[in-house]
């Protein structure tokens, strides 16, 4: 015998906010990359924003040819990051190819899937950064081999702030320079920062960095900038949010 069961369930009207959250960030990632994503999450804990990433193709060695492959990557990875809605920002995670690729070629690959929308790279807001601290000679620490360091210290003083000396760790994995431990980023920053340098700038998204800043500026008496700090603290600007980072240095007082 057959049971008729009537329905019970009744529709209710809901309405619908504009966004889940009220800012968008978009970021795009390497798909090897260990930190960025954790960066940006503790360091906008407790904001009323998301950030949406889409990771792409990336091979070691960190070479000039393997991060200029990463550029024709980068409009098909924000196309997919909420298609068809509109972001605040967009943001890619890599100091090294922001230097190789040219912020401008970013920008363009970038804004070829959403246009208009202002675009962050670790060395766009390492210089934003430099300005707001009125930063005008750094020492650099990065974890790549000399001739990328070298690209590095080359684009920078050429745009923002004269490069007085760098240093490096000479590794070519960025799975490895995400393990760089604490101790290392501290003393290698101690060791590489130039007593006539305004700050000291450590590069790679990588690199676990952004959670030394505090302690190094304890250390050297100066602003210490770093990849992912400065990322964040730029986005934070484009988005008119107040932000309030525990241990997020100097920068984030201005």
């Amino acid at each position: 015998m057959e049971l008729t069961v009537k329905s019970s369930v009744a529709k209710v009207v809901s309405q619908l906010d504009a966004r889940p959250v009220s800012k968008r960030i978009g970021l795009v990632a390497l798909a090897t990359d260990h930190t960025t994503e954790v960066d940006f999450s503790r360091m906008l804990k407790g904001q009323d924003v998301g950030v949406y990433v889409n990771r792409i193709e990336f091979e070691n060695p960190t070479t000039r040819e393997s991060l200029l492959r990463t550029g024709p990557r980068l409009a098909a990875a924000a196309a997919d990051i909420l298609p068809g809605e509109t972001l605040d920002v967009l943001v890619y995670g890599c100091t090294a190819a922001s230097v190789v690729l040219g912020n401008d070629k970013v920008a363009e690959h970038m804004n070829e899937a959403k246009p208009g929308v202002p675009c962050v790279t670790p060395s766009s807001a390492a210089f934003d950064a430099f300005i707001a601290l009125g930063v005008k000679k750094v020492s650099v620490l990065t974890p790549y081999t000399k001739d990328v360091t070298d690209s590095l210290a080359a684009y920078f003083s050429q745009r923002s702030a004269t490069v007085l000396n760098a240093a490096c760790f000479e590794l070519t994995d960025d799975r490895e320079m995400a393990r760089i431990s604490r101790e290392s980023i501290i003393e290698g920053g101690v060791a590489a920062c130039a007593e006539d340098a305004d700050a000291l700038f450590i590069s790679c998204t990588a690199v676990r960095a952004a959670g030394c800043v505090e302690e190094l500026e304890n250390r050297l008496g100066k602003p210490v900038v770093t990849s992912n700090q400065a990322m964040v603290w730029r986005c934070a600007r484009h988005l008119r949010m107040t932000t309030d980072v525990p241990h997020g240095g100097l920068l984030f007082k201005t």
